[in-house]
């Protein structure tokens, strides 16, 4: 019976003269949020823990979007134990789906720049469904559209929240319940007309920025 580990993550940004030669990457992971499908894709059990970021600020930009804040992560896991505590919550045959391939990239750079290794650690490398991508095939879409975009597009009922790791990985979890359940899919056409329907996510923000590794 396969499950569906639906993941998302937080992050903060590593200044370039905090980044080293073994971990050049400017985003370090603040916080592990994920809900667990089965294969009837109900939800049911979820995952949530804070990280303590090794080499990353948590800025005021930051803190305000994701209401994380130095206090919150002060006494929370690095990210060995996270991954290792995410790792036992597991059931085994399961897959991971995420929101565009940002979290997955994420998890390998730093199983890689921080030399993480424990029973299970290869789980994490193996492929992640991108809901992201089966939303946008779906609609033929010549753009990649926001969560929340998705979600109202597609009539979903969604928790309120954005840019916290459990709420994102929740409402995730629906579309991608929907996108595999529903071969006829009804796009919210109301919605898709309104010039104002953007939103802003931290993808967006880095978007376009070259990021060189430190050296």
């Amino acid at each position: 019976m396969c499950q569906y580990a639906v993941v998302d993550l937080e992050m903060c940004r590593i200044p370039k003269r905090l980044q080293t030669s073994e971990y050049h990457w400017s985003q370090e992971t603040i916080q592990i949020g994920a809900v667990l499908l089965n294969d009837s894709y109900e939800i049911t059990d979820s995952f949530s823990t804070y990280v303590c970021p090794q080499f990353g600020i948590i800025d005021p930009f930051i803190e305000k979007m994701t209401r994380i804040s130095d206090q919150k992560v002060k006494g929370a896991p690095f990210m060995k134990d996270a991954l290792k505590l995410f790792s036992d919550w597991l059931p085994q045959d399961t897959r991971f789906v995420e929101w565009s391939d940002s979290d997955h990239t994420q998890i390998r750079h730093e199983i890689t720049g921080k030399s993480i290794s424990f029973d299970g650690i290869e789980h994490f490398e193996e492929p992640w469904i991108d809901c992201q991508a089966m939303f946008t095939a779906k609609l033929s879409a010549e753009r990649a559209y926001s969560l929340t975009e998705a979600l109202n597009l597609s009539n979903i009922s969604y928790k309120d929240g954005a840019h916290d790791g459990w709420v994102d990985a929740y409402n995730t979890a629906l579309l991608f319940a929907k996108l595999r359940q529903t071969p006829d899919y009804e796009i919210n056409e109301y919605y898709l007309s309104r010039p104002e329907h953007l939103s802003f996510s931290i993808g967006d923000m880095l978007t376009g920025l070259r990021l060189s590794p430190a050296g």
